[in-house]
């Protein structure tokens, strides 16, 4: 038995080769603009200080209102949550305490079933059973003893 085993190295395919591409090409244009970003602020904040003041303060507004937003999202979430647990505790609950009661109540039916049903037909079952073949031990196979 002749086994070969050979390991070749795949070369990666052209659509990674792109991504990868776009990556490091996305990664040094945005250092770029971060350092063209430092640099007009720095220059800006040496030349035109009023400018700066008055765009810090806009920042500052903008922030304070995002700021503003997102608590109301928060409270918003908040809210739904309360409902959530409002509806578990008042729907989903009282649901499933009723399936365990079916559950249970199956499960009875099943034993009662059981008890009174299955078993006295096993047992009468199993006692024809013996009493056909005690005759046939004593009086031997009916069809056998029949002439032709």
């Amino acid at each position: 038995m002749n086994v070969q085993t050979s390991t070749t190295i795949e070369a990666p395919k052209t659509g990674e080769k792109k991504k990868t591409l776009y990556a490091v090409v996305g990664g040094i244009g945005g250092l770029i603009l971060v350092g063209l970003f430092i640099w007009a602020i720095i220059w800006l904040a040496q030349t035109q200080a009023a400018a700066i003041e008055a765009v810090r303060d806009i920042f500052i507004i903008g922030l304070s209102l995002l700021s503003c937003v997102f608590a109301i999202a928060i409270i918003v979430l908040l809210a739904m949550v309360v409902r959530l647990v409002n509806m578990i505790e008042f729907e989903i609950k009282p649901l499933l305490e009723k399936t365990n009661e079916t559950v249970r109540m199956v499960r009875g039916t099943t034993v009662f079933m059981s008890q009174n049903l299955v078993r006295p037909v096993t047992k009468a079952s199993s006692i024809f059973t013996g009493v056909r073949r005690g005759i046939k031990t004593l009086f031997g196979d009916p069809r056998k003893n029949l002439s032709d």
